[in-house]
Order: structure tokens, then C-alpha cells, then sequence
């Protein structure tokens, strides 16, 4: 058996293959209530017949002001939890595990009225990353909205639980509220929060797992390094991650930047360019991660899990450009796929 195929478990959440799907905001709730509805329903379902082993549903909010925009979901409200459980009753029907993203935009909340963040530092999204051609001027957290925001990931966290889910993803990279506060460049508080650039992170991980079963497993996503001019390096987030570890992470989503427009320090535009990342996180800490960033080709993907470079992988665009990514990867690297049989005829 090639090692794409090989289930896998860490704590009590066990995987049939080591496949991810990685979150991708669909900007799909039309109603603006944060409820997902049959858009994300059939997107998120047709990845388990697809054969996925760990679908992370996309980045949702854990409060309204807190979304990317308003068409974003979220988590927010007991109201919203039929819905989710909905999703998770029907993946689980086809073998494959569920997890979803709780996050806060902070500066990068294009639709809020008032944006928030660890300081007053505006951001400078890419062009593709914001639908006004730029970011609004944001306003720092006091302390006590801080630890407001930290009961909003812990409730948020709560519902996600309730909804079934089989794991929780914070989404500590890519410019967001977790990322702003753990980057030198973002935050330039000169309180307890800026001068510990781990500590919001923390106290938020503690929050939520103190209402997750001692068996679910918490993934924290987080970029290795920032392309911003002056941004931190993996010594940075390596030193970061480790108190991250200590409060709680079980698996590391490792990716990289998304906190600006990259300076002189550009992306990699090329497949498995964010594996090193994942490598050095993996020698760093010893415990599960989870490499991601054009592993489309499955002969990539495979070639990343039998080096030992990452625990699983998580497949992003290849997923939306085929939602059963999962099959075909498994037939074309191990010349072996057990489809469900209403697909048989087509994919063998």
C-alpha cells in the first residue's frame, strides 16, 4: 500500500487515507446569516464521496464583525449549529471524517464596519484578496475585548462539538486575527499582548480545548514565514508554535504568508514549495502535520508522504477543480481505488 492510501490516527480521530481537503471560503451565504446552506451542503458532501479522509469545512467566523465578508459562515449563534450538524451527518455516511476552521479576520474584515486588530497598523491585501481594492484602517482591541474575542473562539468551539464535528482547525495564518497577533510587523502593542507575541494565541487554544473531548484532536493552521518586507522567518514561528504546542495543538497545518503584499521575498509558484515548511515543523515538534500548497499532482503528494516530510496533505484548488481529487489521486498512484459502487463503472 503507498503511504497516500494508509489510514492514520492521531488521538480518536482516525482517517481511512491521509488526504485532506484544505478550507476554502466559498462566500456563498446569501442570506448573510452565517448558516451554511445547500451550496455548501453538496460541495462539502461530494468530497466525501470523492473519497476524502479529512474535509476541513472553510474559515468561519466565530463572531459576524469577525468574517472575511458577509457572505463568510459562521459559528456564532446556537441557532446556526442544524445546519452544520446536517453537513456532518451526511459526510460521515461516506467514510469520511469532518472537521471545520474557527476564525477571526481581525484587520482583514473587508466587511465590517470598523475592523479590528492587535494595533492600529493597516493592511494591504492582494488584489485578489479583497473585493474594495484595499483594507479599512482598523482599531486596536482593547484588553477586555480581547478577552471577549478569546470566549467567541471558545464558544464557537463549543457549537462545533455540538455539531458533531470530529476536529477543530484555528486559523492561525494568512494575515488573520491569530496571525496579526504573533507577527512583530502587525502587532506593536507595548501591553501584555505585545510583549508576548504567543500569548493571545494561547489563552485562545486553552479556551478551546477546554470544551473539546480529551480525544478530538486540535489543528492550528499557521504560516511559517511572512513575504512582507521585514517579516518573521521560521526561527520566529518555530519559537511561536512551541509555547502554541504546549497549550494544546495536536497537528500543524503548515503554510506560509497571506499577512500582505510579498516585498523582496516572493511565494513559491511552484508544487510542494511550502513542504519544507512542514518538514522542519515536523523535526521541530514530533507530533502530526499537515503539508499544503499546489500538492495537486498526486505523484507529489504521495512523494511528500513517503519522505516523511508531512503526516497527511491537504489539496486546496485541485479539490475545487475536481471534487473527487481523492479517487482518482489514490488510482493513479497506487493502480488500486474502491469507489462507491454507484461509480464503479466509471472509476476502477
Amino acid at each position: 500500500m503507498k503511504t497516500i492510501d494508509s489510514p492514520f490516527k492521531v488521538k480518536g480521530l482516525q482517517l481511512k487515507n491521509r488526504i485532506v481537503m484544505a478550507p476554502m471560503c466559498q462566500y456563498s451565504v446569501d442570506k448573510e446569516d452565517g448558516i451554511p446552506n445547500d451550496w455548501h451542503f453538496v460541495h462539502y458532501v461530494s468530497r466525501a464521496i470523492g473519497g476524502t479522509g479529512l474535509i476541513i469545512m472553510e474559515m468561519t467566523g466565530v463572531t459576524p464583525e469577525g468574517r472575511i465578508t458577509n457572505q463568510d459562515l459562521g459559528l456564532w449563534d446556537d441557532a446556526q449549529i442544524p445546519a452544520y450538524k446536517r453537513i456532518v451527518s451526511e459526510v460521515h455516511k461516506y467514510g469520511s471524517k469532518i472537521g471545520i476552521q474557527i476564525a477571526h479576520a481581525g484587520r482583514k474584515a473587508e466587511d465590517a464596519i470598523q475592523p479590528v486588530g492587535p494595533s492600529t497598523i493597516q493592511g494591504e491585501a492582494l488584489p485578489e484578496e479583497t473585493k474594495y481594492g484595499g483594507l479599512k484602517q482598523p482599531r486596536a482591541l482593547t484588553i477586555q475585548e480581547i478577552k471577549q474575542t478569546i470566549e467567541q473562539f471558545r464558544d464557537a468551539a463549543r457549537r462545533a462539538v455540538e455539531a458533531g464535528f470530529d476536529t477543530i482547525e484555528l486559523h492561525g495564518a494568512h494575515g488573520y486575527l491569530l496571525h496579526q497577533f504573533m507577527s512583530p510587523s502587525i502587532n506593536n502593542r507595548n501591553d501584555q499582548y505585545g510583549e508576548d507575541l504567543s500569548k493571545f494565541g494561547v489563552e485562545v487554544i486553552r479556551s478551546v480545548k477546554s470544551v473539546m473531548p480529551e480525544d478530538m484532536p486540535l489543528i492550528m493552521r499557521i504560516s511559517a514565514i511572512e513575504y512582507i518586507d521585514g517579516g518573521y522567518g521560521l526561527e520566529h514561528s518555530l519559537r511561536i508554535a512551541k509555547r502554541y504546542k504546549s497549550a494544546g495543538v495536536d497537528i500543524f497545518h503548515v503554510s506560509s504568508g497571506g499577512e500582505g503584499v510579498p516585498g523582496t521575498l516572493k511565494p513559491g509558484n511552484y508544487p510542494g514549495y511550502q513542504v519544507p515548511f512542514a518538514r522542519a515543523f515536523k523535526e521541530e515538534f514530533g507530533i502530526p502535520v499537515i503539508a499544503v500548497g499546489m500538492l495537486d499532482n498526486p505523484q507529489v503528494a504521495e512523494a511528500t508522504l513517503s519522505n516523511h516530510d508531512a503526516d497527511l496533505i491537504a489539496v486546496a484548488r485541485g479539490m475545487l477543480n475536481d471534487p473527487y481529487w481523492s479517487l482518482h489521486a489514490i488510482k493513479e498512484v497506487t493502480r488500486n481505488v474502491s469507489p462507491p459502487f454507484q461509480y464503479s463503472r466509471g472509476i476502477r
